[in-house]
């Protein structure tokens, strides 16, 4: 089992910046890779990060790319920086861990609770 913990969503003005953050715990390894989910109102949930548990291969949606950055430290927290946010994307975000095939096929073994991110135009 792997346990996911998120923090750091919230209300910010367009053209803010936000920093989510996921500490990872349990039977965490080489084997899962780390990714930020997002779903919208309406819309299906969408892959917009992911990064490998070596941090060496990263992966960005094209609606991000340019703005956003994935990075993790060696105690197994994932960090996505969220910069230059518009109001299309507001949504629930989530933190996942699954193989990197699995996370590339929107799927994932494990979820975080989900944070709110909200901007505001």
């Amino acid at each position: 089992q792997v346990q996911l913990v998120e923090s750091g969503g919230g209300l910010v003005q367009t053209g803010g910046s936000l920093r989510l953050s996921c500490a990872a715990s349990g039977r965490t390894g080489s084997s899962y890779a780390m990714g930020w989910f997002r779903q919208a109102p309406g819309k299906e949930r969408e892959l917009i990060a992911a990064i490998s548990w070596s941090g060496g291969s990263k992966y960005y949606a094209d609606s991000v790319k340019g703005r956003f950055t994935i990075s993790k430290n060696t105690k197994n927290t994932v960090y996505l920086q969220m910069n230059s946010l518009k109001p299309e994307d507001t949504a629930v975000y989530y933190c996942a861990a699954a193989p990197w095939g699995r996370l590339e096929a929107n799927e994932s073994d494990y979820w975080g609770q989900g944070t709110q991110v909200t901007v505001s135009s």
